[in-house]
């Protein structure tokens, strides 16, 4: 992950995207035109697909609570490295690797401590972070960037690691998509089939570990979950085969990347609070809309046909 980028456009420098009046509409091609948004929206884009994909097989898993805190556990550990000149990828990695092994042992054991280990850890590291950013390296300036990403600074070795990270997501999707749909929908029964649910589950584990430290620098550790929750819930409202489901993920990821990048350029913002708050106006609606259609097909209650 880059530092802290130091970028001066003119009198309008901007600490989270390019220098832009906030007063003024820019245009939608102004994402094109500026280099460094041309480089956000590739880095946005690639973390669509594999956000978009995986996504689909953590909210049939129910692993969104997973997929939200693996990426605020490596949260301190990039503090550290930030301070340190450590490779913050490598740090992040490390704690998300170390993070998904603790899960995936946690999900064997009889004692399995669900959702109320993974909320201390979100607290826990949470917190730790703020305390070393804060008193320990005194890198307060740092702590939005890495909760919650930066438009600037984003470099090729950031679009060549979310490449990567898309790539996986592709390939980990035609080998074991079947598996993880079949495991989503009822574990017990994929077991007795033979499928390798244990093998599965710890690739998905794995590949969602690595796409939330390749998003990282674009989102944050905090928001992780609005390009690896949000666009497969509002895919699942309107999706009625796995395949529709995948392919509605990736399109809804990729428009609120594109539109939470364009509201970035345009109010000086993070693009990872924009690309969420899209991503919850959106559930919200589209949750309203099918929940309506339902209870105008629904016949009330004592109405004979």
């Amino acid at each position: 992950m880059p530092t802290l980028a130091t970028v001066r456009l003119g009198e309008n420098d901007s600490r989270y995207a390019p220098g832009v009046d906030p007063g003024t509409v820019p245009s939608p091609l102004d994402l094109l035109d500026l280099p460094l948004t041309r480089t956000a929206l590739a880095e946005l884009t690639l973390l669509a697909i594999c956000g978009g994909l995986l996504g689909a097989f953590v909210v049939l898993r129910g692993l969104a609570f997973f997929a939200h805190a693996v990426g605020t556990a490596t949260f301190p550990a990039v503090v550290v490295a930030d301070a340190t000149g450590f490779s913050a990828t490598l740090a992040g990695l490390s704690a998300a690797a170390a993070y998904a092994c603790g899960v995936e042992r946690a999900g064997r054991s009889v004692r399995d401590p669900g959702d109320s280990a993974t909320g201390l850890l979100l607290v826990a590291a949470l917190g730790g972070g703020i305390l070393l950013a804060s008193d320990v390296f005194e890198s307060g300036a740092a702590v939005d960037r890495l909760l919650f990403g930066t438009a600037i600074g984003l470099n090729g070795a950031d679009l060549a690691l979310s490449g990567a990270a898309a790539a996986l997501a592709l390939a980990a999707t035609i080998l074991f998509g079947r598996t993880w749909a079949a495991v989503g929908f009822d574990s017990d029964a994929a077991g007795a089939l033979g499928l390798p649910v244990r093998r599965a589950d710890v690739l998905l584990l794995g590949s969602v570990a690595l796409a939330a430290v390749a998003a990282l620098p674009a989102v944050g550790a905090l928001l992780v979950s609005s390009l690896f929750v949000v666009p497969a819930a509002v895919a699942r409202l309107f999706a009625r085969d796995v395949p529709a489901l995948l392919l509605g993920s990736v399109a809804i990821a990729a428009c609120l990347a594109v539109l939470g990048l364009y509201l970035s350029l345009w109010l000086d913002v993070p693009p990872g609070p924009a690309v969420a708050v899209l991503g919850a106006a959106a559930y919200g609606m589209c949750a309203l809309l099918t929940g309506l259609r339902a209870s105008t097909r629904t016949p009330a209650a004592g109405t004979s046909w």
